[in-house]
C-alpha cells in the first residue's frame, strides 16, 4: 500500500473531527521525493533571488525611482510572498515526508496564499493603470502618479486584500471533517479544504464567489479596459515605429498578466469541473499557479526592460558593464 493509500484509509476510517490535515506530494512517486524536490528548490531559489535582485536594483539605482519601477517592486514583493507562503510545507513533504499540518496552521497558510494572490492581481491592475497614463496621457504622467499617490495605492492594495479573507477562514477550525482529511496538494487551498467539511459550507462558497467576482473580476475588467484605451491610443500614432515602441513598453506587463490569470482560471476550472480527474492534474495546475509567476516575472522583466537588464548585468559582471559604459 502506498503512502497516499494509507493516508486515505486512515483518514476515511475516522468519523471524529480531526485537528490536522494530511498534505500530498506527488501520488505514486513518494520514493523519489528527494529527486522531485530538486526542481522545486530551483524554482524557489530562482524566484527568491530574481525578485530580491529586482528590489535591490530599484532601491540602489536612483534613475529607477519612477512609478513604473515602484509598481514593479510591489510585484516582486508580492511574488516573494507567494513563494514563502508555500515553501515550508512543500519542502517538509519532499525533504522529510512530513505531511501532517494542524488546522490552524493550514488556515494561516491559506490566508497568506490567497491574500498574496489577490495582491498580485491588484498590483497588475495598478501597473495597467500606470501604462494607461504613460501612453494615453504622457504629459500629466508625473503629476498623476506622484510618489505620495503610489504609496496610497500600495497601502490601499494591502488593506483591500488583507481584510477580506478572515471572514470565511475563521470558520474553518469550527467545521467537522468526518469524511477525509487528506488534501490533494502540498499546501492548503480554501476551495479544497471546505469540500472536505461535513457542515454547511454554503456561506463559504457564496462568499468565495463574491471574492472572485469583486476582486479577480474587477481587477481583470480594469486591466482589459486599460488596454482597450491603450490600444485605441496606439492606433492613433502615425508612425509604425511609434506604435511598436508604445506596445513594447506593455509587453512585460501583458506577460505577467497571462502568467497569473491563465493558470488561475485553469485551476478554478479543474476544481469545479474535473473533481474526479487524476490527482496529478490538480497538483500540476496548483503548482503552476503558485510557483511559475514568481519565477518567470523576474526573468521576463530582466529580458524586456533595458534598465532592469542592465542592473542584472552590473551585478553578474560589474567590470564588463563598467568598461562598456566608459
Amino acid at each position: 500500500m502506498t503512502t497516499w493509500d494509507s493516508l486515505m484509509a486512515e483518514s476515511n476510517s475516522s468519523t471524529e473531527q480531526s485537528a490536522s490535515f494530511y498534505l500530498t506530494g506527488i501520488p505514486g512517486y513518494e520514493n523519489g521525493n528527494h529527486f522531485i524536490s530538486i526542481p522545486f528548490c530551483v524554482c524557489y531559489l530562482i524566484g527568491t533571488v530574481g525578485n530580491y535582485t529586482i528590489l535591490h536594483i530599484i532601491h540602489t539605482d536612483k534613475s529607477l525611482h519612477e512609478p513604473m519601477y515602484y509598481f514593479l517592486a510591489m510585484l516582486s514583493l508580492t511574488d516573494m510572498g507567494m513563494s514563502f507562503s508555500t515553501l515550508p510545507t512543500v519542502l517538509k513533504i519532499f525533504w522529510f515526508d512530513a505531511r501532517e499540518i494542524e488546522v490552524n496552521a493550514c488556515v494561516v497558510q491559506m490566508y497568506f496564499i490567497h491574500t498574496f494572490s489577490l495582491m498580485e492581481s491588484a498590483v497588475l491592475l495598478a501597473m495597467a493603470f500606470d501604462r494607461y497614463v504613460a501612453i494615453c496621457d504622457p504629459l500629466r504622467y508625473s503629476s498623476k502618479l506622484t510618489p505620495q499617490r503610489i504609496i496610497y495605492i500600495g497601502v490601499f492594495i494591502v488593506i483591500r486584500c488583507s481584510i477580506v479573507l478572515p471572514v470565511i477562514l475563521v470558520r474553518i477550525p469550527t467545521f467537522s471533517f468526518c469524511h477525509s482529511h487528506v488534501l490533494s496538494h502540498s499546501f492548503c487551498l480554501h476551495q479544497e479544504v471546505i469540500q472536505l467539511a461535513c457542515d454547511d459550507i454554503s456561506f463559504n462558497i457564496l462568499y468565495g464567489l463574491f471574492v472572485v467576482a469583486f476582486y479577480w473580476g474587477v481587477d481583470s475588467l480594469g486591466i482589459l479596459l486599460s488596454y482597450a484605451f491603450i490600444l485605441h491610443s496606439v492606433l492613433g500614432i502615425a508612425s509604425q515605429r511609434g506604435k511598436l515602441k508604445a506596445l513594447n513598453t506593455c509587453a512585460s506587463h501583458i506577460c505577467a498578466v497571462l502568467i497569473l490569470y491563465v493558470p488561475m482560471i485553469g485551476l478554478s476550472l479543474v476544481h469545479r469541473f474535473a473533481k474526479h480527474s487524476s490527482p496529478l492534474v490538480h497538483i500540476t495546475m496548483a503548482n503552476i499557479y503558485l510557483l511559475v509567476p514568481p519565477v518567470l516575472n523576474p526573468i521576463i522583466y530582466s529580458i524586456k526592460t533595458k534598465q532592469i537588464r542592465q542592473g542584472f548585468l552590473r551585478i553578474l559582471a560589474p567590470k564588463r558593464v563598467g568598461l562598456a559604459h566608459t
